[in-house]
């Protein structure tokens, strides 16, 4: 089993992608869940439902893992999402390489 690619703080090797996380945390988590196979619209709207949001992004971040072969649990997957949410759907992003809408088309040195 493997790792994440970037600690749970490596937040800022993506500016773009750690604004858009902050200012619309439910955009990066219906990203993340439409890079799973789900749907981006009705994961971003559950993002923002008390625990019926750290259930839906506990379940897509599992997923992730699942997708990717990293190590974890939901217990663990369900501790990250709670006590360090923004971080956690930043981390998840940089493993299924989402990109905030304002960068799609920047090309990267």
């Amino acid at each position: 089993m493997g790792e994440w690619q970037k600690g749970l703080f490596g937040c800022f090797d993506n500016l773009g992608l750690t604004i858009m996380t902050y200012l619309l945390p439910c955009w990066t988590a219906g990203k993340n869940a439409e890079k799973n196979g789900e749907s981006c619209m009705t994961y971003g709207i559950l993002a923002g439902l008390g625990c019926v949001g750290l259930w839906s992004m506990t379940k897509i971040r599992g997923m992730t893992r699942e997708q990717k072969g990293i190590e974890g649990s939901y217990m663990n997957d369900l501790l990250m999402i709670w006590f360090c949410t923004l971080c956690a759907l930043v981390q998840e992003a940089h493993e299924l390489e989402v990109e905030p809408p304002f960068l799609q088309n920047v090309e990267r040195t």
